[in-house]
């Protein structure tokens, strides 16, 4: 799976995912439910480490490393593949308004990658900077904590629910974070 930049095993990145044309898909509950069970279980099964998490509409923005004797990109590419299968499969069997025009877009933009079967709902490859300074991680713990704020969805980082700013605030979040 390519990268905008070279991932490097060993370091934490700011990762970003975006869906194919920005679609506006995680603002249904389901979808955002597959998202997570997915990293709760690349962080259990996978030696995926989460030091922050943000999940929009249309993208996941995310701190993380793969355990010593991991692969992150090994990681994410499988992490990609599975929810890319669960998410089409619930927009096919389950009520969605948007349904034509989602799979329209995903399978329009599935044709063009060799790859890919039939739908494609993430955007080829993903967006990684290294972390290489304590000041850069901090930005972009900021920036991630930020984002729904800037999006004008809440007034505080930590009243999002798809984030990990509540638990850098000392409360109890969706996933496992390991704060730094």
């Amino acid at each position: 799976m390519s990268t905008r930049n070279a991932v490097h095993e060993g370091y934490a990145y700011f990762i970003t995912l975006t869906v194919v044309d920005w679609v506006d898909v995680f603002t249904r509950p389901r979808y955002k439910h597959i998202i997570l069970d997915s990293l709760r279980y690349c962080q259990k099964e996978k030696g995926l480490e989460i030091w922050a998490w943000v999940l929009m509409s249309n993208h996941l923005h995310m701190i993380a490393k793969a355990a010593d004797d991991k692969s992150l990109s090994d990681i994410i590419r499988d992490f990609k593949k599975f929810t890319n299968k669960k998410i089409i499969e619930s927009i096919i069997h389950e009520p969605e308004s948007r349904r034509e025009w989602m799979l329209y877009r995903f399978e329009y933009a599935g044709k063009y990658i060799t790859n890919v079967k039939q739908y494609s709902f993430w955007q080829k490859g993903y967006e990684a900077k290294e972390i290489h300074s304590t000041e850069f991680l901090e930005q972009k713990i900021e920036y991630i904590h930020q984002n729904p704020v800037r999006a004008e969805i809440v007034l505080e980082p930590h009243h999002y629910f798809y984030s990990s700013a509540v638990d850098y605030a000392d409360g109890l979040g969706l996933l496992e974070v390991a704060k730094v």
